[in-house]
């Protein structure tokens, strides 16, 4: 009897063990609820939501430890998470209205675009502190994206037709290379060579070479075109379409959309599962997250998450 207690004491106690310890998870960031739905890949149920409060948007997890960084609107900071113990470590100040986030390769930077000054804060994540302040030449950036290897920022601003430069080391814009109207999400291929970009009013998506800072081609891409990811292994580029409710996969070897997925309500930003094998997309009119399969581009689920989601982090 007791040999079967301890047995049942050991499966509980794994079954409510902390996701962060039983990656990956998905995590939403859902604007109006205030809260971070957590969704099990293996699975695609959801568990307890973490409570924050605010308005959180960008959201990025760190690479080696269990910490979640999300930056909150009304509050104008970075809040950090522990994912083990589901409470805020820290709140960084970080000015009005924050937005996006991109985090570096090692983790040992955040960088987060800030809409109303124009400008694009990093920072320290071993301190939690803000080390660089770099203004920006487009206005109202939403996006800030490290490449691969850590050298440059790559910005986009809702209010411009171009994506701004940053490098990272000398912590300031170093160039701007002409895109659409209206750049949104953005994302680097897995080698950091290229850079997709989407543009919301043309419902465009621009091939960036990163050398040369040259557009290497255009892809017409769903109605709003919005959030971009790639998949680990560079061999499909996803990119949201806001008005079109659906996904676009680009085959980035002939620059051409090979499957279009319908997904719910405006669809939003998006992240893939660790193996490639699933794309996570927030829908913010549809209070859900569409889950697609990447092998055969086919929605595997809707899963019911808070209001508004914005965005979506996987460890």
């Amino acid at each position: 009897m007791r040999t079967a207690l301890t047995v049942l004491a050991a499966w509980m106690a794994l079954a409510c063990a902390s996701p962060a310890r039983a990656a990956p998870f998905a995590y939403v960031s859902n604007e109006k609820s205030g809260s971070i739905s957590v969704i099990d890949v293996a699975t695609d149920t959801t568990l307890e939501p973490i409570v924050l409060g605010g308005k959180p948007r960008g959201i990025v997890v760190h690479p080696a430890r269990g910490v979640l960084y999300v930056s909150d609107q009304p509050s104008g900071s970075l809040v950090e998470v522990d994912l083990a113990t589901r409470a805020v470590l820290r709140r960084i100040a970080l000015g009005e209205s924050p937005e996006g986030l991109g985090i570096s390769a090692d983790g040992s930077m955040v960088a987060a675009a800030i809409e109303l000054t124009n400008s694009v804060l990093l920072v320290d994540t071993a301190r939690g502190a803000v080390i660089a302040k770099i203004p920006t030449e487009g206005k109202n950036p939403e996006h800030a994206e490290f490449s691969p290897d850590g050298r440059w920022i790559y910005v986009s601003a809702e209010e411009a037709s171009q994506v701004d430069v940053i490098d990272v080391q000398a912590r300031r814009q170093v160039a701007s290379i002409q895109v659409g109207k209206r750049p949104r999400g953005l994302a680097f291929t897995p080698d950091g060579s290229k850079v997709y970009v989407a543009c919301e009013l043309e419902s465009m998506v621009y091939a960036i070479d990163v050398a040369t800072r040259k557009v290497l081609a255009t892809v017409r891409a769903g109605e709003f075109s919005n959030g971009v990811t790639v998949r680990p292994d560079g061999q499909r580029v996803y990119v949201s379409a806001g008005r079109g409710a659906s996904v676009s996969a680009i085959d980035p070897a002939s620059q051409r959309v090979v499957a279009s997925i319908p997904v719910g309500q405006r669809p939003w930003n998006m992240a893939i599962s660790p193996d490639g094998g699933k794309l996570y997309v927030a829908n913010g009119r549809s209070n859900s997250v569409s889950v697609i399969d990447t092998a055969s581009n086919r929605k595997l689920a809707d899963v019911a998450v808070g209001e508004l989601p914005w965005g979506v982090a996987i460890r």
